[in-house]
């Protein structure tokens, strides 16, 4: 009897200790959370914060590039106004200033109305080798999410406003052969079908989703165009040509001396242009990345050695060098090396800026002269000429180590340029630059043909006289009496 008391004694006492333990555990935790106010949750396993982790990081590098794109497309726009508006407003005679200032701005609004209704859908949606289709009409599908085949880590949004940059810029290019002699609503009127007619063509097969001339999307013709040699300079250079022909000379051109009335206004305005062309060139690598970083690089390169070579030959054959010379061959190579930027090496941008800037010099000094058209701010001998050189270029020095867009079957980098021992790519750039100079010959005169006669192109000669400012708009830049 007394054992088994004992028995009981000892078993109750194990039970109590075991109870009181857990409420002092208990105790503690409850204590531990008042004075954190953070509750224990299940451990994380590693797979999953491995997960967490990559997610973290590719929202990084998607905040990123994104941000890059966005201030790339507020420098594309800034190159066209106010830095196209002020260059070549300060090459017209001072009663054309408001109306050349015009030309670029009402551009940045028109094209934008064009592009968010069936703009970017033609040159970017699904179609054919030649032209997009009607998937994006009204910027449907234009969303928050990525276009993988276009940019993977930036808002399709952000890629569609980007491209319009470019194409706001582009017929902009083209009023600076018909200044100061075409009225504004046939310029208006021109350059909505021509956005339609050439540019929408040309960007979706370059660029655009199974477009004839895509080197990155499996065109039949892989024409090497980083940032828009041919379906910027080359159509808009083209187009120049054939509008200043079909318009003929300014009123006593060439007899009647029309210097630029604000060289001043040129020079801020070529300043501009060239800061404005790293978001153009640098900005087309779609990323925050190295490939952006090498485009930038070879742009800078570019337009230094256009500039010293223009102004190197206008000071031995002139024997003064010009600050519009300097100007002049600072575009003619940024214009050079856009086509190239993202496939060549910092020498061969220097190259191709060098080269660029003796051949622009001479389409205006000399071939210009030679032919007696009035291509009055010389838009073919800087953009037709200079994406026509630079385009071709490409071709030769595009190099595998900067942008490796051809591969075999493995993967394993193809050669890219002739230096390489791709011969190939000489006769592809070539078929590219014919493409774009018939399009834009072709569509530009059968424009202006159908302009022409329900409108009317040109100023008449009273108006004309007067000046754009008064005659189109009825304003003066300047007022010197007030």
């Amino acid at each position: 009897m007394r054992a088994k008391c004992i028995f009981l004694y000892l078993v109750t006492a194990v039970m109590c200790s075991a109870v009181a333990a857990q409420v002092q555990a208990q105790t503690g935790t409850q204590q531990s959370v008042a004075a954190t106010g953070v509750q224990e949750v299940p451990s994380v396993s590693a797979q999953d914060r491995i997960a967490k982790l990559e997610q973290q990081v590719a929202d990084a590098r998607s905040a990123g590039d994104n941000a890059w794109m966005l201030v790339s497309s507020a420098l594309v726009l800034m190159m066209t106004g106010p830095g196209l508006a002020l260059f070549y407003g300060g090459l017209v005679r001072k009663k054309n200033v408001l109306g050349t200032f015009m030309h670029s701005f009402i551009l940045m609004a028109l094209v934008t109305v064009i592009w968010a209704l069936f703009g970017y859908s033609l040159c970017f949606g699904s179609g054919n080798a030649f032209i997009g289709g009607f998937k994006h009409l009204f910027l449907r599908g234009v969303g928050a999410a990525p276009e993988p085949d276009y940019a993977a880590t930036i808002p399709h949004q952000t890629f569609m406003v980007y491209q319009l940059m470019f194409a706001i810029i582009t017929p902009a290019l083209i009023a600076g052969a018909f200044a100061e002699r075409m009225k504004f609503s046939a310029m208006v009127a021109f350059t909505t079908l021509w956005s339609i007619v050439v540019y929408a063509p040309m960007a979706h097969m370059v660029w655009g989703k199974g477009g004839f001339l895509n080197a990155a999307l499996g065109g039949a013709i892989p024409t090497l165009d980083f940032a828009g040699g041919t379906v910027v300079h080359v159509t808009s250079g083209v187009s120049a040509l054939v509008c200043a022909l079909y318009l003929g000379k300014r009123l006593g051109y060439p007899k009647t001396a029309m210097p630029p009335h604000s060289v001043v206004l040129s020079f801020i305005g070529a300043c501009l242009l060239w800061v404005g062309w790293f978001g153009f060139n640098a900005g087309s690598a779609l990323a925050a990345g190295s490939l952006a970083t090498s485009a930038f690089v070879a742009t800078h390169l570019g337009a230094a050695g256009a500039a010293l070579s223009w102004t190197a030959v206008e000071w031995f054959r002139s024997g003064k060098p010009s600050a519009l010379g300097s100007i002049s061959g600072a575009v003619a190579g940024l214009v050079a090396i856009t086509p190239a930027s993202g496939f060549v090496a910092p020498m061969p941008a220097l190259a191709i800026g060098l080269i660029s800037g003796v051949i622009c010099y001479f389409m205006v000094a000399i071939v210009k002269g030679r032919f007696g058209y009035d291509d009055s701010l010389d838009a073919f001998g800087v953009h037709g000429a200079g994406g026509t050189a630079g385009a071709i270029l490409t071709g030769l020095f595009a190099s595998s180590a900067v942008n490796a867009i051809f591969k075999d079957g493995k993967g394993a980098p193809l050669p890219v340029g002739l230096l390489e021992g791709n011969w190939r790519q000489m006769f592809n750039q070539l078929a590219g630059v014919g493409i774009a100079w018939v399009l834009a010959a072709v569509g530009s005169l059968a424009i202006l043909k159908f302009v022409d006669t329900v409108i009317g192109l040109r100023l008449t000669e009273e108006q004309e006289d007067q000046g754009l400012d008064l005659s189109q708009h009825g304003e003066e830049g300047y007022i010197y009496d007030v």
